[in-house]
């Protein structure tokens, strides 16, 4: 299954209208967090680490309804903590599909095959799988065995009752490539998926282990060596030169308010990754954050950030103001050969706060 020709078009008429208007800044993703609390401990996560008062905080069924329409964003990511776990999820989807958003509602699947009789298959939902590799791989990362057995099992099943199903793959160091080429295949060709989601991990200043992320080089060199060993039956949920920026082959700067985060605090500043206070309202996040300050080469944690919720709506932009770029690499696939595009410069960046 492919992604719906109603959400192509939508998304490419909503970036349109904003090409039109003249507006350079603008949500692509509203990233919801109604709950921080989860039922794994991963190792490489930063939102679990909170006081107990705080892993019991909800946003409501309307306060989640609220930002999508304050937002305005034409996609929500339903993330967390673990969606599931909220006993208002389906209120929460039903009512944001209500709004025409195509959701993503991202999850580790413990609990996904229990609850599937509580939704619906739609064109405008999507179940997105943590899997962060093949069995090993990914019960290592979320640390506890079984978790990728219950996983794929309810992703079989999501997939026979003809949901959309994505899996959402995060890389860290030690994963080898052809593991890694080898799970691309499994999610494509075995498991059915839509697409796979794929990113290097951020080094979350939370996260119980620091050792696991990837540096910058070492990402373009990873990304590399799996896209020369690309086949056609591979399916990405991304924009193709987001995946040719992960390959070195783009100078990107990252667009912080393209995912913007409402969660349980507040309206989170810069970003999904970073947390530097919050603002009242979707408006003064926009119009109060000095986006300047931050990005990489302009802050030093930002430094080795190359996720896709920073650079996808960079590479989105690129897209539509460069169709044909976008389209010779979408049929060429990343080059994996020869020089890297240029780097940021890191000469004047700040040091973490």
């Amino acid at each position: 299954m492919s992604v719906p020709l109603i959400q192509q078009a939508r998304i490419g008429a909503y970036l349109l209208k904003q090409k039109f208007r003249g507006n350079r800044r603008y949500p692509l993703v509203l990233m919801l967090e109604p709950l921080f609390q989860c039922n794994l401990a991963c190792a490489g996560c930063g939102k679990i680490d909170y006081a107990d008062d705080i892993l019991k905080k909800r946003l409501s069924v309307d306060e989640c309804l609220d930002a999508a329409r304050e937002c305005g964003a034409p996609i929500v990511s339903i993330a967390g903590g673990e969606p599931l776990i909220h006993k208002d999820i389906v209120a929460i989807v039903k009512g944001l599909m209500a709004q025409k958003r195509f959701v993503y509602l991202c999850t580790n699947a413990l609990l996904l095959e229990r609850r599937l009789d509580d939704f619906e298959p739609s064109p405008y939902l999507t179940f997105s799988v943590h899997l962060d590799g093949d069995r090993e791989h990914h019960d290592r990362a979320v640390c506890r065995e079984g978790v990728f057995d219950i996983a794929t099992r309810a992703m079989r099943e999501a997939r026979k009752r003809g949901f959309r199903v994505t899996c959402n793959t995060t890389l860290f160091e030690g994963h080898a490539v052809e593991e890694t080429a080898a799970f691309v295949d499994f999610a494509c060709n075995d498991l059915g998926v839509e697409g796979v989601t794929v990113a290097p991990g951020f080094a979350y200043e939370k996260a119980p282990l620091q050792d696991v992320f990837l540096g910058r080089e070492r990402t373009k060199s990873l990304f590399r060596d799996l896209f020369r060993r690309r086949q056609k039956s591979w399916r990405f949920n991304q924009s193709s030169l987001y995946l040719d920026f992960l390959a070195g082959n783009q100078t990107y700067q990252c667009t912080p308010w393209g995912n913007p985060t409402r969660n349980i605090f507040g309206w989170q500043r810069p970003c999904y990754l970073l947390n530097e206070g919050t603002a009242p309202s979707f408006r003064a996040l926009m119009e109060e954050t000095d986006w300047d300050r931050y990005g990489t080469g302009r802050y030093e944690k930002c430094a080795n950030c190359m996720m896709h919720c920073g650079f996808e709506a960079t590479a989105v932009a690129d897209t539509i103001a460069h169709p044909l770029k976008a389209l010779r690499v979408a049929i060429r696939g990343p080059v994996t050969e020869g020089p890297m595009a240029p780097e940021v410069s890191f000469e004047h960046q700040r040091p973490a706060a």
